[in-house]
């Protein structure tokens, strides 16, 4: 039997039902401020979007706080340099922002070490 999701003792129906700012009491401050602020023209575009059910919407707004209306939807977000990741909005990425699931780093992985980078190194043989 799979654990129903809760966010804050309510359940994914009431979060739903909630307007704006009912929702913004139990997110975390960062977030909450987000919303209350306002949200920006490419933020209420990127909304308009989601709510006419646009098939492949792309968004540079990292920033945009995930509410409930956007669950279910699929999102690419930019990620720098020309890429996009696909993002499938999920209960559990309630209260975070798109930005935390598309990462701009790539992970490095160094090769061996060069010539002079360690006292063994000049021990062998360059050819």
């Amino acid at each position: 039997m799979a654990k129903e999701f809760t966010y804050y003792g309510k359940t994914l129906d009431e979060i739903k039902r909630m307007d704006l700012a009912e929702f913004a009491k139990l997110i975390p401050a960062r977030q909450r401020r987000s919303i209350t602020r306002g949200f920006t023209e490419q933020q209420k575009i990127l909304l308009k979007k989601l709510r006419k059910n646009e098939p492949n919407v792309r968004t540079h707004c990292r920033d945009m706080v995930i509410i409930p209306e956007m669950i279910g939807k699929t999102i690419k977000v930019h990620k720098g340099t020309k890429e996009w990741v696909m993002v499938v909005i999920l209960p559990e990425m309630i209260g975070h922002t798109l930005g935390e699931f598309a990462l701009t780093r790539k992970t490095i992985s160094h090769s061996a070490p060069g010539v002079g980078a360690t006292r063994s190194s000049s021990a062998i043989s360059v050819r």
